[in-house]
């Protein structure tokens, strides 16, 4: 079921996942479309992320987007492209290569005390080599030294790919097309951003066959949203994903696709960073428990990285 509503209010708004935005142009959305995506969010009782680009937008969008209840990605959630030394903003993401956020761990370090969430969206999964599991694994170990410190000093600050587990019961993935849709500049829907820019630029599509071969979009503001086999990016057709614990993975669809051909199924690249976080989770877990910590639920013990390579376990 729809919750969430994100839209672009330009070509070139940020990026604020690991999916890079190739655009340059400016190409800011028609009042009119704003308008009509507005109405769509309220008829459809969504909250609303309104997406920024780097540059002032016109009054006249301004009181359009101060109508309704929302939050601005690119101004009240600051996205950097690299580790500032000083933040002052509440929640923060940071798009970083793995190379960068192994390299870049101690000031990631010690910039978590000053902001209450943290996410880290990392760029380059599809590039992730089994050869840097130690590092990313150490990596991990740092941030969370500094988050037992924080917790035993009574703060709770959030990191998305350490924090997050040790509240989830269930999946919590991005949802795109099932949990969130979005609307582009040109007043079409897509399952996330990165299919607006796979479209723009001519990347092949390999979601809608009946489609010409760049077009990605699956309705728009005037005739509505369709999307064809809404089923499949849902959780209860993902065969692993719906009997895995590492419950903060992203289950990025447009990753999927990209790299498996089937918007459903993980690549071995996220899977296993995504355990290793999940791992380091078990081990902070386990650190705040000695320290007197109660939890509801225990992270358990594994001996893989990669469900698909245990899948008669389950």
């Amino acid at each position: 079921m729809l919750q969430y509503l994100v839209i672009l209010l330009d070509d070139t708004s940020v990026s604020y996942c690991h999916a890079e935005n190739p655009l340059q142009s400016r190409n800011l959305i028609p009042l009119d479309t704003l308008r009509k995506a507005i109405l769509f969010g309220m008829k459809e009782n969504l909250m609303i992320q309104f997406v920024y680009p780097d540059y002032e937008l016109p009054d006249e969008y301004s009181e359009v987007i101060e109508s309704i209840d929302h939050m601005k990605i690119g101004r009240d959630v600051p996205v950097y492209e690299d580790v500032p030394q000083t933040i002052d903003a509440g929640i923060v993401v940071l798009r970083l290569s793995i190379a960068d956020f192994i390299a870049k761990q101690y000031d990631i370090a010690a910039l978590l005390p000053q902001v209450m969430r943290l996410n880290i969206c990392l760029t380059d999964i599809e590039h992730f080599k089994d050869e840097q599991q130690d590092d990313y694994k150490h990596a991990l170990a740092t941030l969370n030294a500094v988050l037992v410190g924080q917790y035993k000093s009574g703060k709770r600050q959030q990191l998305n790919i350490l924090t997050d587990r040790l509240q989830l019961t269930q999946m919590h993935n991005c949802g795109a097309g099932d949990t969130n849709i979005t609307i582009a500049p040109n007043g079409k829907f897509y399952l996330c951003p990165a299919f607006y820019y796979d479209e723009k630029t001519g990347i092949d599509n390999r979601l809608n066959h009946h489609k010409p071969l760049s077009e990605r979009n699956v309705g728009d503001v005037e005739t509505g949203l369709h999307i064809p086999n809404p089923q499949l990016l849902q959780l209860n057709h993902a065969p692993l994903c719906r009997i895995c614990d590492a419950y903060h993975c992203n289950r990025c669809v447009w990753l999927n696709q990209k790299l498996t051909w089937d918007v459903n199924t993980p690549s071995h690249q996220q899977c296993v960073l995504a355990h290793l976080e999940r791992n380091a989770t078990r081990n902070l877990q386990q650190q705040l428990i000695a320290a007197g910590l109660v939890f509801s639920q225990e992270i358990k013990q594994i001996n893989y990285l990669d469900p698909f390579d245990v899948r008669e376990q389950f």
